[in-house]
């Protein structure tokens, strides 16, 4: 499976001539190479996770793609087949394998209601967790894509994130809003957490890929 990481949270996985999608939303380029595209995880309805338009992009070239959220998304695209999953849901969608995990949005501040968020396990490989601090219990991650900047993220909190899930890679995403500047110091420090508990830290950029 290879992965490649999109501007801001978006991922593109692929097995041979079929593609998952994770998280396309308004901070992210246009999609534009998505024939072959099975499926589509939306974590949550924040824009900058999905639009109508780059979901246009993907059902144009996939009638028959597949799209899995939370009960927040299938209510804020009412336009759109969306596949509700909760916490515990396993999804096979050949061939990918979709564990989900998690219930809630990281807290934003008191004045901002809490959404609802789902964290994906693709494979039993690659964790993602959307915009949460959601811990896959009973899982040993391999890859965990890491949250590096966020309104709702304190680096301190996204370094014990990624020390107590130990994974054994990790890339940093949800990153768009960080300054160069911002970005060498989140990639510093997660790469230090990363690396103290015996994994190796990858810190990617837009179009960079990895093989899981």
């Amino acid at each position: 499976m290879e992965l490649t990481k999109l501007e801001h949270a978006a991922l593109l996985l692929e097995i041979g001539s079929h593609k998952l999608f994770i998280d396309p939303g308004s901070f992210t380029t246009p999609l534009t190479e998505t024939a072959g595209t099975v499926a589509v995880v939306i974590t949550h309805e924040h824009a900058d996770h999905w639009t109508p338009e780059q979901l246009d992009r993907v059902i144009e070239m996939n009638e028959h793609v597949q799209i899995f959220g939370p009960a927040g998304v299938a209510a804020a695209a009412p336009g759109y087949d969306i596949t509700v999953v909760t916490d515990g849901d396993v999804v096979e969608i050949e061939p990918f394998t979709l564990r989900f995990f998690g219930e809630k949005h990281a807290v934003i501040h008191p004045s901002i209601p809490v959404i609802d968020n789902v964290g994906v396990l693709v494979n039993d490989v690659l964790y993602y967790p959307g915009d949460s601090f959601t811990i896959p219990e009973g899982v040993e991650v391999n890859t965990l894509a890491a949250p590096a900047g966020a309104p709702w993220l304190k680096i301190s909190e996204a370094m014990d994130f990624v020390s107590a899930i130990a994974p054994q890679r990790a890339f940093p995403t949800h990153d768009i809003v960080l300054s160069r500047v911002g970005k060498d110091l989140a990639d510093a420090r997660l790469k230090s957490v990363t690396e103290a508990a015996g994994g190796e830290y990858h810190p990617l950029l837009p179009n960079e890929k990895l093989s899981l």
